[in-house]
């Protein structure tokens, strides 16, 4: 999604799966890890979830950074969707031998929520903390980090630190932080409806926290023609439970790439892209979400039509604040004065 004038970015990702079989080390089907039982004698305290597609030339060192972890006990589940380069290989064999390791393989490509729904289905750990198989860890630290923050609070629903920029396929990353400095140190619901900003790879999440995270979440993407935002609607799920903490310290590394399949679209298409992730997450998430969900999504478009507004192109400013009105959040999260000025603006 593209970034909000405020800084927020619902990121999303370009992933897969449909049919799936589970090969865990060594290579053996057990369909208690299908439902996510704890085998006897085994309780980690994190679940990595390492999520790839056509990664051969990054998710060697992503692999290596989860590897590298100290100071907690966590399992590593590996949702690969049908690759065509030699993802899948390199994850075997950076996983050969690693007690636990299991790998979720799809047989087709399915372009959709479902890779990041399957392997949370399949975790144990009381955290969850997402990797896309493209970013990487820095800090060796980085899950006892925030295993500790979490354990120290039980209020909050999940806790993320800063991610340094990586440019394409640059191997160090900028001193470019993906979290603005200004961003607050809980965030509620209410904010999260405005935009995500937050990276994958600098966060971890009470499991407990994404019970209402269920069918609707694996419709993003290739479905239902939206683009596949895997970590926002996480987000908002989990804080429905309590505050998200934040800490602005980087931890990880955020791999940018021009021309991804939804930053190639074309600024009115984002637009209507946007409106429908919003409805999807609406729908799924409840009743209870809707008010301050429409004035999340009133605030969002009106952010643009504004934007649009000064940079004079006018067809997007209305198309902007037609979306805003169409939320059902004008009167609460934008003012109709406001928005009225908007809209003359445009015309």
């Amino acid at each position: 999604m593209q970034r909000h004038p405020s800084g927020r970015l619902p990121r999303y990702w370009r992933l897969p799966t449909f049919l799936l079989f589970i090969i865990v080390a060594p290579m053996t089907f057990d369909t208690s890890e299908i439902r996510g039982q704890d085998p006897p004698g085994t309780h980690p305290d994190v679940s990595v979830l390492l999520i790839t597609y056509n990664h051969e030339a990054f998710v060697g060192r992503s692999l290596d950074s989860v590897l590298m972890q100290q100071g907690t006990r966590f399992e590593i589940v590996v949702s690969e969707d049908h690759s065509t380069d030699r993802t899948l290989d390199i994850v075997r064999e950076k996983l050969a031998g690693r007690p636990g390791a299991r790998i979720i393989a799809s047989h087709e490509n399915l372009g959709s929520n479902e890779t990041i729904l399957r392997a949370i289905r399949a975790a144990r750990g009381r955290y969850v903390s997402i990797l896309d198989g493209d970013d990487f860890w820095i800090a060796d630290d980085k899950l006892a980090r925030q295993v500790a923050i979490l354990d120290a609070d039980p209020a909050l629903s999940a806790c993320f630190h800063n991610a340094l920029i990586v440019r394409g396929e640059a191997p160090t990353p900028t001193e470019e932080r993906w979290t603005p400095a200004r961003q607050a140190e809980r965030t509620g619901v209410a904010e999260l409806w405005e935009g995500n900003p937050f990276a994958t790879c600098a966060g971890m999440l009470r499991r407990s926290a994404l019970t209402s995270v269920g069918d609707w979440y694996a419709t993003l993407g290739r479905p239902t023609h939206t683009p596949m935002i895997t970590d926002w609607p996480l987000y908002l799920a989990a804080a429905e439970h309590g505050p998200i903490r934040f800490v602005d310290e980087a931890v990880g590394a955020y791999r940018l790439h021009d021309g991804g399949c939804f930053s190639s679209l074309p600024r009115r298409d984002k637009l209507d892209a946007t409106a429908r992730v919003y409805e999807i997450m609406r729908s799924g998430l409840g009743k209870r979400h809707q008010p301050v969900a429409a004035a999340g999504a009133a605030r969002y478009f009106d952010g643009w039509a504004t934007a649009y507004g000064a940079q004079g192109d006018k067809a997007l400013a209305r198309a902007a604040a037609w979306h805003a009105l169409k939320s059902g959040g004008v009167g609460a999260g934008v003012g109709w004065r406001s928005w009225l000025r908007g809209l003359a603006r445009s015309l």
